[in-house]
């Protein structure tokens, strides 16, 4: 468990260690890569997916709300909290519908109150199979795309190199991630691949709803909009999954709803699909208790704990929210605080990661030891109950208080909803909870995840992580019978510097390449990998 606390100026941690099985037994029958002067790994997606490479195994209510204004007031009832379809209260999971992003869709035109379920749209090719806010928002949503594939090149480059390959034909991929322009790019590179897809969004607030009309315009299956409810959002995952005269063979999905819901929905939709590709920390969790209980009758890419993954989203793009650390995302944060002259303090459960905070300069503190002192709170930890009432009771004036973690059982948000506590919207996701004596604690978000909730994600970063979802599935839809087995497995180090590679002509970066003798004497192949699968970089 860490979460992130941060004194004087700001504060900010975390940690979420993590235990992985590896072997040592890689990629050793990869084909070839040359690495070319202009940084360029010259390998096609038809070698990549004839290469024997194989993954490595891996071990409540409120008594009164006030409001600023009336405009506030009106944001406000967007998000109605009654029983029913606009229910939003937490889902079964806690996890993708306790998310949501205040920056994620910039033409959102939330005056038409009506449900998406309750409207008859059809795209200008005559097909209604989408469930969108307003097909009508296409035409702004295609130039975000436009704008996010000049910054996610690697994906652009991929598709023209396999577009002619087609190694995705036959695939029939039911996705559930943030649906944003950068995700747009991804699911037009798998379809540009062959793929057929259905998507639906995997987070209730973060669609970005012209990005998702400019998908159901051009024929892809969509089914999400910005401020569903909890209803919606099961519904739409069924939707994606059950459609007449069309099954899935291919999961890809971040938090594991979706793997989720085919498990426990449709048994014989998850037991025949060819392989599951999941992102996030929560999902991997779960596909892990899956495999441990013998239920995991997949082959599954566990893509969280690749190193481009780690190293790169996880860090950055939480680094970019922030201005957050013991998980990388906990490091980016606080790394990011202690920058801008922060006296950053951080609680941990695991001896290492304390020791490396310690030698990174914070104060490796129990967060009962410093709450009166603290003038921002961040959790980061996966966990539950991170920050309980009795802590926030004791914050100070003004403090603080949000979340980076998937979901929002990290800070104990529902019993602040209790009478005697006023809540005031400042604006939106932004609520500042006022106790009796007059102290304020600032809420962000919800205590959903802030970096989607106030803020946006860097493209170039998504890229690398984009692109690592699609060449892990095509690894797992073009792997041979026995090649992977009812297990969890990680990327081999061969294909994370191979996605590496593709990014580095925007940095104009010159790889150096070894000669014969070099790469006899370190024991290499010159073409990669250069790291053992163990290796942390």
């Amino acid at each position: 468990m860490t979460d992130v606390v941060v004194d004087g100026k700001l504060e900010a941690v975390k940690q979420a260690t993590k235990y992985v099985k590896e072997t040592e037994n890689v990629a050793e029958k990869y084909s070839a890569m040359t690495v070319s002067k202009n940084s360029d790994m010259n390998m096609n997606v038809g070698e990549l997916q004839s290469a024997a490479f194989t993954a490595v195994p891996t071990l409540k209510s409120v008594k009164k709300i006030q409001f600023a204004n009336a405009e506030d007031k009106q944001e406000f009832q967007k998000y109605p909290t009654k029983a029913g379809r606009r229910s939003l209260s937490r889902s079964i999971s806690q996890s993708s519908t306790d998310s949501y992003s205040s920056a994620a869709s910039y033409s959102d035109s939330s005056d038409d109150e009506t449900s998406p379920r309750d409207k008859v749209q059809t795209n200008s090719t005559g097909s209604s199979d989408f469930c969108v806010k307003n097909v009508k928002q296409a035409e702004f949503g295609r130039r975000e795309i436009e704008i996010a594939e000049q910054d996610m090149s690697a994906l652009i480059s991929l598709r023209k190199r396999a577009q002619g390959e087609k190694p995705l034909a036959g695939a029939k991929i039911v996705g559930c991630t943030h649906i944003t322009a950068q995700t747009a790019v991804l699911i037009e590179t798998l379809v540009a691949l062959g793929a057929q897809c259905r998507w639906t969004a995997c987070n209730i607030y973060s669609t970005q709803n012209e990005v998702a009309a400019a998908l159901a315009e051009t024929g892809v299956p969509v089914f999400a909009w910005k401020g569903e409810s909890e209803d919606d959002f099961w519904w739409c995952i069924d939707r994606c999954v059950n459609a007449e005269g069309w099954q899935a063979n291919m999961i890809l999905d971040d938090g594991g709803d979706l793997t989720h819901w085919v498990y426990k929905k449709y048994p014989s939709v998850f037991k025949k699909a060819r392989g599951i590709v999941e992102e996030s920390v929560t999902g991997v969790h779960r596909l892990y208790q899956l495999s441990k209980a013998g239920k995991l009758c997949v082959p599954a890419m566990n893509v969280n704990d690749s190193v481009t993954k780690q190293k790169f989203d996880n860090l950055y793009c939480f680094c970019h929210a922030i201005g957050r650390r013991h998980s990388h995302v906990g490091k980016g944060c606080c790394s990011a605080l202690k920058a801008l002259g922060s006296i950053v303090c951080i609680t941990e459960i695991d001896p290492i990661c304390a020791l490396q905070g310690c030698m990174d300069g914070f104060r490796v503190v129990k967060l009962n030891e410093v709450i009166r002192q603290m003038d921002l709170v961040i959790t980061c930890t996966g966990n539950k109950n991170v920050v309980t009432r009795e802590q926030l009771d004791r914050m100070k004036n003004g403090c603080i208080v949000c979340n980076m973690g998937h979901s929002n059982t990290e800070i104990d948000v529902a019993s602040l909803r209790s009478p005697e506590l006023t809540w005031e919207r400042v604006r939106s996701q932004v609520d500042h909870v006022i106790w009796p004596d007059g102290k304020r604690v600032v809420l962000l978000a919800e205590g959903r995840l802030l970096n989607l909730s106030c803020s946006t994600v860097p493209t170039f970063v998504l890229s690398i992580t984009a692109t690592t979802q699609a060449l892990a599935l095509i690894e797992l839809f073009n792997a041979p019978e026995g090649r992977y087995k009812q297990d969890v497995y990680l990327l081999p180090k061969k294909m994370d510097e191979y996605v590496a590679s593709l990014h580095l002509s925007n940095f104009d970066a010159h790889l150096t390449e070894l000669s014969d003798e070099q790469a006899k004497y370190m024991g290499l192949n010159k073409n990669g990998p250069f790291k053992p699968n163990y290796y942390r970089y």
